[in-house]
């Protein structure tokens, strides 16, 4: 029989947010969730991560494959898998030249899903246990040889999670319209059903939350990505700002709210 995964927090608790305009475009309100940015959350696979399916705790959260958000995150990963080497990629042998596949899921036009094609119940991207080059993804094990962000080489769920980020135009009282866009915690809600499903999920277990840092420095990447600089920087400055104040609501499955230094960390 196997061990229990790690504990997690309920899903509902109280969160704090912020709402501030993009300052590079009025047109465009950033919601931003501090309990979840202020939080201590890092990654923690090959390190205690427990896995989505019981029994592979190995392949982390790649067991599924990644399925591709548009054209343009499509092309992105075609050519950085061009750029990969037997070194980098275990699979590499099986999966030149037919590494993607349609999933049985039909959306209404009747067509499927592209995402990373699945081999032995895993991402063929994903390196195994006793791989030379190293457990893990191929794409970032490619982009740390090279010198490059993982979020150019990988497919954008794959660097966006466990941010989630949600946009829509929104028409305010006085008629005027705006883009929103919610940046938020991915927990397992934000799989939709299937995610309550899942052996285990890190983003609300204590054990994945040891940054000495907060998420929204270690995540500086992939936020400045997502909303851009200005609206990255203002995100920081008000998320280390409520830090320093003392959050009325820190999440839960940190042990405590993140020790911010203004004059050290505050966006210049």
């Amino acid at each position: 029989m196997s061990e229990d995964p790690p504990p997690e927090v309920p899903l509902d608790f109280a969160r704090e947010w912020v709402e501030f305009a993009d300052p590079a475009d009025s047109d465009h309100i950033i919601r931003g969730d501090l309990t979840w940015l202020s939080s201590a959350w890092t990654c923690i696979f090959g390190r205690g991560c427990a896995g989505v399916v019981e029994g592979r705790a190995d392949d982390g959260c790649c067991n599924h494959g990644a399925f591709f958000s548009d054209e343009e995150d499509m092309a992105r990963v075609t050519t950085a898998v061009e750029q990969l080497t037997d070194d980098d990629w275990q699979l590499a042998h099986v999966g030149r030249g037919d590494w993607t596949e349609e999933d049985s899921a039909y959306d209404d036009t009747g067509e499927g899903s592209l995402r990373t094609r699945i081999v032995d119940g895993a991402c063929i991207f994903h390196n195994r246990p006793g791989f030379p080059g190293g457990m893990g993804c191929a794409l970032h094990r490619m982009a740390l040889r090279t010198g490059v962000h993982p979020l150019t080489t990988k497919p954008a769920v794959c660097w966006q999670v466990p941010v989630r980020l949600e946009q829509q135009h929104v028409e305010r009282p006085d008629g005027t319209k705006v883009l929103r866009t919610d940046i938020g915690e991915f927990d397992r809600r934000a799989w939709g059903a299937g995610g309550h499903g899942l052996h285990w999920w890190c983003t609300g277990s204590p054990v994945a939350h040891v940054s000495p840092e907060p998420l929204v420095v270690t995540y500086e990447a992939e936020l400045v990505e997502l909303i851009g600089r200005p609206a990255y920087d203002e995100l920081r400055r008000m998320t280390e700002l409520r830090l320093d104040q003392g959050l009325v609501a820190p999440h839960p499955a940190s042990p405590k709210p993140v020790p911010v230094e203004l004059h050290r960390r505050r966006p210049g």
